[in-house]
């Protein structure tokens, strides 16, 4: 399966990309696009750079080669204004939530809106009371520190807070990881509730298989330093490549499988 070239409707288009440590590679002419209004998971075993390639299409790791576009802005040729401009339009939720351990929940959601908006202080506080709402946390949630939060209502916050600024694009990194099964698939159905709502467009890294039957409306996998299979769910599966049939038609595979959350 290849990665299609048809780049209408998408809102990141990455294009021959080159990501590197070093001396070691990580991506080498990496393809791939995301679709306005779908939800991507992207999958790869350990080392794959995963995490990276999320970091490289938001400025994080620039690459050694190749374009990414968002929004149909070339990113890395983008001056200041452009990319600040870009970046007002996505949210991003990283591993653990990466809250501020000194603020609060609330304050944490009204960081962002701060540095970017011209709100007076009541006008954040509610922006922020209605982002805790929305991602159903109570409404105390927000006098709360990070380490008062159990770690799926830190998950929640880290999500507030990413959607502090209404984005239109939003990425998540690993968003179940470390959370029981009963609170990964609430977070999944809030995550598939919240792109309907919303109408987000929702790049997500993840490892976890019931999380792409329940939630992705396509998956990428990275393997060989690049996007080896990029489609549905069922179509990626049939693919003939080790890794994905090990991943997909393995124990675990097919637990998810016959769960019945595709």
């Amino acid at each position: 399966m290849t990665v299609a070239n048809d780049h209408t409707n998408e809102v990141i288009v990455v294009n021959g990309l080159k990501t590197q440590f070093g001396d070691f590679v990580v991506h080498f002419g990496l393809d791939l696009g995301v679709r306005e209004g779908e939800i991507l998971g992207v999958v790869g075993g350990s080392g794959t750079g995963k995490s990276v390639l999320m970091r490289a299409i938001i400025g994080l790791k620039p690459p050694g080669a190749g374009t990414v576009h968002v929004f149909g802005q070339n990113f890395y040729e983008a001056n200041e204004a452009e990319r600040l401009a870009v970046e007002r339009r996505w949210g991003v939720l990283f591993q653990g939530g990466a809250l501020f351990s000194s603020l609060t929940v609330a304050q944490n959601i009204m960081a962002p809106i701060r540095e970017h908006l011209d709100v007076d202080e009541e006008l954040a506080k509610d922006m922020a009371a209605l982002k805790i709402s929305m991602v159903g946390l109570a409404a105390e949630a927000g006098a709360k520190y990070p380490s008062e939060l159990s770690g799926g209502m830190r998950k929640r916050a880290g999500l507030a807070r990413a959607l502090a600024l209404d984005p239109e694009l939003v990425f998540l990194d690993e968003p179940t990881a470390g959370l029981d099964p009963i609170g990964a698939a609430k977070f999944d159905e809030l995550i598939v509730n919240l792109k309907e709502s919303l109408g987000l467009t929702v790049f997500m890294v993840t490892h976890d298989l019931d999380t792409l039957h329940a939630a992705c409306d396509r998956v990428a996998v990275l393997a060989e330093k690049k996007v080896i299979a990029c489609g549905a769910l069922g179509d990626v599966r049939k693919t003939d490549h080790p890794w994905i049939q090990e991943y997909f038609a393995g124990p675990r595979g097919r637990a998810a499988l016959a769960a019945g959350v595709a």
